[in-house]
């Protein structure tokens, strides 16, 4: 369980020292108060990843050229300094960590539920990309080393395709690597929708009380010879300066009852189903890794009406901890998880 997290510079946070509860906790407060940075900071130290973020130097605090977080658990202590123009510098235990892979390991995995979920169902692909990589990356140690490479192939020959001296040489040789790298993606996140189905299904009969099955699909942008895919589109690439074909145009579809959800449900039911996509990634997660995820929900519970939030509340695993934002703080007698005020980027128990 966690114990203790610390910031320094980190986003409206000077500085920051709080004990954790054992259960988590609820965090409410008013907007702009720091509530959703202090999920962001324990899900960045657990996972190397923000969910709100995709640039580091936006995660510093206003004027600084730095941050750091320390997060220390029963069984392990965590601490990351970012500087500017460098990587991560990462310690685990007190020793210094040569990559990320060595800082992750026996990391507890982590469950974000936030407002933009509902995103999942009726965004773009590349929502539900996320939602996979997010996933496939606590869940497969195959899944974060195969997509780590497939990107830095896919930056290299788009910035090779971008070359007016680019070779039909080169071009060929980063489409092997994407498609060796690409396949393997492709194998593993067929395998983890099949896997999520059954949780998701659960879930949403659950926090619906309907009946209606939900159907997942997985849609690859190729299919079967990847590397045969990618060749033959080498002629649109080049005129669109990108690659056109691969896992990073990958999608699957939704469906509630044979429909697809991102046409026919109602906002209710896609929040619904959304919902239940995330509290999937727990089950799996738990069930794969046999470790009890960290559940990171945001401010999500202002959107559910009251069946449906005690519905959500009773699927909280006992064992998890838990943290919960919220700017309404009425419901939360139902809640079983200690309520902390935070104001003014400060924290304090009620």
């Amino acid at each position: 369980m966690l114990t203790r997290l610390r910031l320094s510079r980190f986003r409206c946070y000077g500085s920051l020292d709080w004990e954790i509860p054992a259960e988590g906790a609820v965090l409410a407060g008013g907007n702009a108060q720091g509530k959703t940075t202090l999920l962001e900071a324990v899900c960045l130290a657990l996972t190397l990843h923000s969910p709100r973020a995709t640039r580091l130097d936006r995660l510093a605090q206003h004027g600084a050229d730095s941050f750091g977080i320390s997060l220390e658990a029963d069984d392990a202590a965590r601490r990351l300094v970012w500087e500017r123009g460098h990587r991560f510098s990462l310690r685990l235990n007190g020793a210094d960590c040569a990559d990320y892979g060595a800082f992750l390991t026996d990391s507890p995995p982590v469950t974000w539920l936030g407002n933009s979920d509902i995103m999942l169902v009726r965004g773009a692909a590349e929502e539900r990309r996320k939602y996979l990589n997010f996933l496939g990356t606590q869940w497969h140690p195959g899944y974060r080393s195969a997509l780590q490479a497939y990107n830095k192939a896919l930056k290299s020959r788009n910035a090779l395709l971008r070359n007016p001296r680019r070779s039909a040489a080169a071009l060929h040789s980063y489409a092997e690597v994407l498609a060796q790298h690409g396949s393997v993606l492709m194998e593993l996140r067929e395998r983890l929708l099949q896997l999520l189905q059954p949780h998701i299904s659960h879930n949403h009969r659950r926090i619906s009380g309907g009946t209606e099955p939900v159907g997942l699909a997985y849609l690859p942008s190729a299919r079967n010879d990847l590397l045969h895919a990618i060749e033959a589109a080498t002629g649109a690439d080049e005129r669109a300066g990108c690659t056109t074909v691969g896992p990073h145009r990958d999608d699957f579809l939704l469906e509630i009852d044979g429909a697809a959800a991102a046409e026919y449900a109602s906002e209710g039911q896609q929040r619904t189903l959304a919902t239940a996509m995330q509290m999937a990634q727990s089950d799996l997660l738990q069930a794969e890794t046999g470790l009890s995820p960290i559940l990171l929900i945001d401010d999500i519970f202002g959107e559910l009406d009251a069946a449906r939030r005690q519905a959500l509340l009773a699927l909280l695993p006992e064992s998890s901890q838990v943290f919960i934002t919220t700017t309404s703080a009425d419901w939360v007698k139902s809640c079983p998880l200690p309520l902390h005020r935070v104001e003014a980027h400060s924290i304090a128990a009620e």
